[in-house]
């Protein structure tokens, strides 16, 4: 039997054969590269839902189990049993570090961390109340003018090189645009620190490097606090072909420096539908307010004809439990605990949640608790600005999207993106 699929075009009785490729998981492939050459006609597909655009080996969803995986280990190994830079590590070498080459990563990203003192003036353009998410995209295109070289790759070790540097440095990058947002100095990258505790200390942190002193006595960045960060930093590593992915591939494919394709999927991540998200969920429980407010706007969200929508619920992939936001959910009450913390806004979303969960309209509909709303909960437990939710996002995500342009890079079959269109006009 042939491994193709026949389509019929019932107007005048002609039919058209393709080729299914199989995928080692997940749903096979038609390969439709030669519908337009056959059939004179495009494929329409709005918003890609039912598209693949690419061949990859890097990350795998299966959203109706509520399934994620790295290089095929399944993301509740790497986040329980793992750190950041050993998912790093994964992503970019398809394995796991052994101890001696996780140390070596690690000394290499922390000597890397530092930025060129030329580039730090580009924050001084910046207004004052500009947003992170504005100055980082801005500074990582810049980086590709003290960087230039990596235009041209020619090696394993050039690849290693460019992606080592652009993760290294994006902590660095947006610890800058928040100070520079709030008008504090800046506070060098201390490389005696880890690379999740270093990023906390440069946001922190006084001038001379002293931290604010607390009631105790002394401020020390705890264990808890990093432990919850880095695993935040993992679960945002990857996640598949989503719209700033698409992006950074999109502008590999014009042969674009790799840090200007970055700082492209950057600016398509800030969009309050894909990763200021987790902004927009803190922001929309300050305006409900209060846990006897809850009530009032679950009724909104249910009513068709009211315009308001719970931030933090649903998902385009995931059709079951978002893997990522059990992941948050165990981490959020293990905060609870070990902060002592008992906020309101905790209150209100604890509420929202218990609701959701046993609500047949969001059960019917899946409307589960995605990503975005435990982050954007533990992110105010680790007292991060709001203005930071998204910059901490890229942070963790920059990994993926590094990878991902390898990865299209090293495709010999790769070729320049061009989708067609359904044209209505005149």
């Amino acid at each position: 039997m042939k491994n193709t699929m026949t389509m019929i075009d019932n107007r005048n009785g002609k039919s058209y054969e393709f080729n299914i490729k199989d995928a080692t998981r997940g749903p096979s492939v038609v390969d439709i590269g030669s519908f337009y050459a056959q059939t004179g006609m495009f494929t329409y597909d709005n918003g890609f839902t039912s598209t693949a655009s690419c061949k990859s080996t890097i990350t795998f969803i299966d959203g109706e189990k509520g399934e994620l995986r790295y290089r095929g280990i399944k993301i509740e190994e790497l986040a329980t049993k793992h750190n950041y830079l050993e998912t790093c590590y994964l992503l970019l070498n398809s394995e796991l570090p052994n101890k001696e080459a996780l140390v070596d990563f690690d000394l290499e990203l922390r000597h890397r961390s530092l930025l060129h003192e030329n580039l730090k003036n580009i924050f001084a353009t910046f207004p004052t109340d500009a947003h992170p998410m504005a100055a980082l995209s801005a500074a990582t295109a810049a980086l590709s003018a003290f960087y230039y070289s990596h235009l041209n790759i020619a090696d394993e070790n050039d690849y290693q090189e460019m992606a080592r540097r652009i993760i290294a440095k994006m902590p660095t990058l947006a610890a800058f645009a928040y100070r520079h947002s709030i008008g504090a100095p800046f506070i060098q990258p201390d490389i005696e620190r880890s690379f999740t505790e270093n990023f906390l200390y440069m946001l922190r942190a006084y001038p001379g490097g002293k931290m604010h002193i607390g009631k105790d006595g002394e401020h020390k960045i705890k264990e808890i606090e990093i432990k919850a960060l880095d695993t935040i930093f993992t679960l945002h590593a990857d996640h598949e072909q989503n719209a700033s992915t698409t992006t950074v591939r999109g502008v590999a494919s014009t042969g674009a420096h790799p840090y200007v394709a970055i700082s492209a999927g950057i600016s398509a991540l800030w969009g309050r539908a894909h990763g200021g998200a987790n902004e927009s969920v803190i922001k929309q429980l300050e305006m409900i307010g209060s846990v006897d407010k809850v009530d009032e706007f679950i009724a909104r969200a249910k009513d068709p004809d009211d315009a308001f929508r719970l931030m933090g619920f649903g998902h385009r992939v995931y059709k079951n439990f978002d893997p990522r936001a059990k992941i948050l959910k165990n981490l959020q009450d293990q905060l609870k605990d070990e902060l002592n913390l008992d906020s309101n806004l905790m209150k209100i979303a604890n509420k929202i949640e218990e609701i959701a969960l046993n609500d047949e309209y969001f059960i019917s509909r899946k409307l589960y608790p995605n990503i975005d709303f435990y982050s954007g909960i533990i992110l105010t437990a680790l007292q991060i600005p709001k203005s930071m939710f998204t910059p901490i996002f890229v942070i963790g995500r920059t990994v993926g999207w590094i990878t991902q342009w390898i990865e299209f890079k090293k495709d010999k079959e790769n070729k320049i993106a061009r989708p067609r269109q359904l044209y209505l006009g005149k």
